[in-house]
């Protein structure tokens, strides 16, 4: 098969075996991956990786053990747990530390022909749901997992920082949920997309301590220090961006301020499942280019193009 394989800044597409599937395993054949943003800091470094990115992905089952998943479309959640150590027991196998993770750490991703995963972490995708608008799912859960973390009142005023692909996203789900969302960016159509009841382009003077919860998805050290200033006293700042490096960050006004800052990162497909089906967000005006997998390098460049939001590789 054809695989894309990353290693020190370059792209390249290699032919690799299908993989073998073990015990508890599916085989599945890739029809559409996404790259997103953290595809494009691996190539950059983050967790010093080489190997087969990619983990937003739909595919259909090739063999499994489970003779109903044979034939079906499907997405997958990305972190392979153990299944035996107390996080695992917990229902938290996204924190596993024996875990690994689909085209992130030391599990081959989706940028190729075939990939393996847990039958356990496979989703059937509803009937009707075009492949390119639910390889969103795995972002969108991401998305949803704020309500799984905060308590977000229907009518809340809530502010999303970032009008990148994961602050639109979060945007819509926010607002589907009935949460008041003001949705700061810095370009006026991506803004649009995001579907806020309020939009606000991104300024050198931020309200201050003005929202209870905010949401921060910027991409960029800048913007978590702007979404601390504009989280109210106790209120809560939710983190979602995922920066290769360092970020420099003054603490004080967290402290003096007590802000409760909560990481975010994956979630339930099933909330995002829901909402794809509904049509209560809108993914397709955010796909900005098709590319297939012999051509990886060329859909990396298009994706790290300035204002370029999901771009697509097809095997």
């Amino acid at each position: 098969m054809l695989a894309v394989h990353l290693e020190g800044g370059a792209v390249a597409v290699k032919r690799r075996a299908v993989p073998k599937r073990k015990p508890g395993f599916a085989l599945v054949r890739v029809l559409v991956a996404g790259v997103c943003n953290t595809d494009l800091e691996l190539r950059r470094g983050y967790y010093g990786f080489r190997g087969t990115p990619g983990h937003e992905f739909i595919g259909v089952v090739e063999e499994a053990e489970t003779r109903a998943l044979t034939g079906k479309p499907v997405g997958g959640e990305i972190n392979l747990a153990c299944g035996a150590c107390e996080y695992c027991a917990r229902g938290l196998g996204r924190h596993c530390p024996r875990r690994t993770v689909l085209g992130i750490v030391k599990h081959p991703g989706a940028f190729a022909e075939y990939l393996t995963l847990p039958e356990r972490n496979l989703h059937i995708i509803p009937a009707g749901l075009p492949a390119e608008e639910a390889v969103f799912v795995e972002p969108l859960a991401a998305a949803c997992e704020i309500l799984d973390q905060v308590r977000i009142e229907r009518g809340t005023r809530v502010a999303v920082l970032g009008d990148g692909k994961l602050g639109i996203l979060i945007a819509q789900a926010l607002g589907a949920y009935g949460a008041e969302v003001v949705h700061f960016g810095r370009h006026k159509a991506k803004l649009k997309l995001g579907g806020a009841a309020e939009q606000r382009l991104a300024g050198a003077k931020p309200p201050k301590m003005a929202f209870e919860t905010v949401v921060e998805a910027t991409g960029s050290a800048a913007g978590l220090r702007q979404a601390v200033a504009m989280t109210k006293p106790r209120g809560t700042l939710v983190m979602k961006s995922t920066v290769h490096g360092q970020v420099s960050l003054d603490t004080a006004p967290v402290i003096v301020h007590e802000i409760t800052m909560v990481g975010s990162r994956c979630g339930r497909f099933e909330p995002a499942l829901r909402l794809l089906k509904s049509g209560r967000v809108t993914v397709r005006p955010m796909v900005h280019g098709e590319f297939p997998l012999a051509e990886a390098g060329r859909a990396f460049g298009r994706a790290a193009e300035r204002g370029v939001l999901k771009v697509l590789l097809r095997p």
